[in-house]
């Protein structure tokens, strides 16, 4: 409190000192602009400055060199974020620091990637786009928010809104899927649910928009390679989501690791000058990603840190994550003329902006309150939103002879397959603070929702073997077929046979890109040794990228994809295997049929050569057809949906004038469900080629069985719009194509004529 005072009354004094006139500013620029004004130059340059905790804030300081020059960096104020530094007794010895002994007392950020969850573990990213559901994304981000902040946490490293076409690259489970207009609106509400109506409420954090930009577009679809896309991709793919998310108010924006047009995306002046805080008029600021800009030596773009220094707050990188660069340097580069302190100056009040919003200049402690992080965190309200967040984000790929939901009266079921009892995995991986072997398992989920059914129990194989753990590279069991007898022994045994099979969640997650994106170890062999036996198999898939399971797609009656369903997931599975909620998800991302589609996505160019013209010179595989194996907006339920017949108002549309298009839906089957109707366009003759589809609109519509509604779309000039490789936003006049449906290829068509 005596340092609160202080702080309150050194601002006092910047405000009688200010000579600009204050009744131009607010008073949030007022503030800062005092503050800054009896900043020195290393005190800005301690602004951009971000480090990990190197040891347990609640103890004192490690004796080694390193720990104690950060302790000293703190105490001087030459630090202005810290990430890695959670809970609420910790963050606040940390701020003491800082706060009591810096002379301007200016608070830390404390920052962490709180990616799908704090503790309450949510589906993975991936799943929850499943849902189409804007307000479900926003509600999970909201429960991830609260339990961070009441963690002592003010900022959290998502949404990652990169666009991902290619199932090898293992960050794909941050994302939202392969399509830019989806992945916009629901950045969108991950946003507005980390960061809530106001900052300065203390259940609120602020978001950040990655990685800026291209990263999903890495080559191979290896982590960190090198991205090359031409600038009409980079407009029409990759950026919008992060318009959308900038438009929105998101408090900051990360960097990515990658060269994107021969520079390093951290020192990619067009991006970060000219587009984010130029074109797009953003006022937050942008945090490079984990050394990152000392890697700008090793991409072979600087001679060294000092060079690669100058060249990201140029390029308009305003705090440095973990390089160092920035505080060791910056103010030489300016003495020696190589960078203008008014960067400094604009990087600092951006910061400063966010600490100000958050409302840390008011009460620098005001999320270290251990009595609400006891009351907040992994609590049963929290725990029973995981699992409604878990009903929505799964996606029913096949019911042949409506196996599925399963009768409750059913006297006997086989639980088999590596993933079965884990407890573990269905945390996912980027797990934040999780307790390890939290998760309700499948094994639980059903034990618990079928108390007078016998339940035959057997894992049937192990999928990896030895350290498991974040930081470990994978071990998997082949050719081990020892628990095969018990498992067929409890197959033949029972009336129905659940097989928990996918993925281990540390297969996916950043540095997890795989070659291989078949079923690991030896599950296609279990899988094959219980269908000998007994045919009436649903397949549970965990996983956390899309899977190239032909064989196994072909075989089963049923399968049901959960990915990593977080904290409730056996409970929430159960939920749906049993027909306590009709699964309405659909795929966002495409599944393949073998690794070698990829990357494949919907929204592909015609080509030149799109079909046969009996010959083998066409676009095609000579081993594969082109398709994928499940679509994009892709997803089943249990019950039936039958659309009418789509109308248009007007089959011409004037430029900055509407039109609505109309369709009936209705619940032709036996169960309440949920469906989500697309709409997409095609401008099949533009001045640059264009998709064969655009995803445009969606409704997720709730139906009763024998209920029917109309859907109404009202469709925008600008909506079928796009940008030249310059960016420049074109709307030309011509024919367009009208595609809805329930994915992206079963769908209707209408067209409409634009007029100039």
């Amino acid at each position: 409190m005596i340092r609160k005072i202080k702080l309150i009354t050194i601002s006092l004094l910047l405000l009688s000192s200010c000579n600009q006139d204050s009744s131009t500013l607010s008073k949030e620029d007022e503030f800062v602009s005092d503050l800054l004004g009896k900043m020195t130059l290393t005190e800005k340059i301690g602004q951009l400055n971000q480090h990990t905790s190197h040891w347990e804030m609640t103890g004192p300081a490690p004796k080694n060199n390193e720990s104690q020059y950060r302790l000293e960096q703190i105490k001087n104020g030459d630090v202005g974020s810290m990430l890695n530094v959670t809970g609420a007794e910790a963050t606040r010895k940390t701020q003491q620091l800082a706060v009591e002994n810096s002379r301007l007392g200016i608070p830390l950020l404390f920052a962490y990637d709180v990616i799908h969850g704090y503790q309450t573990m949510f589906p993975i990213p991936l799943a929850e786009a499943s849902s189409w559901d804007p307000e479900i994304v926003k509600l999970s981000a909201q429960v991830a928010a609260k339990e961070a902040s009441a963690a002592g946490l003010h900022w959290t490293f998502a949404p990652m809104m990169d666009v991902g076409r290619d199932a090898r690259w293992g960050r794909v489970m941050e994302g939202c899927g392969e399509d830019p207009y989806l992945a916009s609106v629901l950045s969108v509400a991950r946003v507005e649910g980390f960061q809530g109506d106001n900052l300065s409420n203390t259940n609120t954090i602020a978001a950040c928009a990655k990685h800026f930009a291209g990263y999903a577009f890495s080559e191979a679809g290896r982590d960190y390679n090198t991205v090359d896309i031409g600038s009409y991709t980079l407009h029409n793919i990759v950026l919008p989501p992060f318009k959308a998310v900038a438009e929105a108010g998101v408090a900051t924006f990360m960097n990515s690791f990658n060269i994107i047009n021969g520079r390093p995306a951290t020192a990619n002046p067009y991006l970060q000058r000219e587009l984010l805080k130029g074109k797009w008029n953003y006022e937050g600021f942008v945090v490079s990603d984990w050394g990152s800009i000392e890697e700008i030596e090793i991409h072979g773009a600087a001679h060294d840190l000092k060079e690669a220094s100058s060249l990201s707050i140029n390029a308009g990188s305003d705090m440095d994550m973990e390089s160092n660069g920035y505080i060791q340097y910056l103010k030489e580069l300016v003495e020696e003329g190589k960078v203008d302190e008014k960067l400094i100056d604009d990087a600092t009040k951006r910061i400063l902006k966010i600490k100000y919003q958050l409302g840390l200049f008011d009460d620098p402690y005001q999320y270290a309150n251990q009595e609400r992080e006891q009351k907040e965190i992994y609590t049963k309200e929290n725990r029973e939103i995981a699992r409604k967040v878990a009903h929505h984000s799964m996606v029913l790929l096949k019911n042949e002879g409506q196996l599925l939901p399963l009768s409750k009266s059913l006297k006997s079921i086989a639980i088999i397959g590596p993933l079965a009892d884990s407890k573990d995995i269905p945390l996912g991986s980027w797990r934040a603070k999780a307790i390890k072997n939290s998760a309700v398992s499948l094994l639980e989920g059903l034990t618990n929702a079928l108390p007078q059914t016998k339940i035959n129990y057997a894992k049937g194989c192990n999928l990896t073997s030895g350290d498991r753990s974040f930081q470990a590279e994978l071990s998997f069991n082949e050719n081990d077929q020892s628990d095969f007898p018990e498992a067929i022994k409890v197959a033949k045994q029972s009336e129905v046979v659940i097989m928990a099979i996918g993925e281990d969640c540390f297969q996916t997650g950043e540095g997890r890109s795989q070659t291989d994106i078949t079923l690991k170890g030896e599950q296609m062999e279990l899988f094959k040794a219980i269908y000998q036996v007994n045919k009436n198999i649903v397949v549970v898939l965990m996983n956390g990228r899309p899977l190239a399971i032909p064989e196994l797609s072909n075989m089963a009656p049923a399968i049901l994809e959960t990915w990593f369903a977080g904290s409730e997931a056996g409970n929430a599975i159960a939920d749906i295997l049993l027909g306590d909620y009709n699964p309405s998800g659909k795929l966002t991302i495409s599944f393949p049929k073998s690794v070698g589609q990829c990357p494949i996505y919907y929204n592909h160019m015609n080509t030149g050569r799109p079909t046969s013209t009996n010959n083998v010179f066409w676009s095609h595989y000579t081993d594969s057809p082109n398709t994928p194996l499940y679509p994009f907006g892709y997803g089943l339920s249990y019950t039936t949906f039958s659309y009418g017949k789509a109308t248009i108002n007007s089959n011409e549309l004037k430029k900055n004038e509407s039109i609505e298009v109309k369709l009936s839906l209705s619940n032709t089957g036996s169960y309440e469900g949920e469906e989500i109707v697309q709409l997409y366009i095609q401008d099949p003759k533009a001045k640059y080629a264009r998709p064969v589809k655009e995803l445009k609109a969606f409704q997720k519509i709730k139906l009763k069985p024998g209920e029917n509604t109309e859907v109404s779309f009202l469709l925008k000039s600008e909506d079928l719009g796009y940008y030249s490789p310059e960016g420049e936003f074109l709307i030309e006049s011509g024919e367009y194509h009208i595609y809805i449906g329930e994915n992206s290829q079963n769908v209707q068509q209408i067209n409409i004529s634009l007029l100039e």
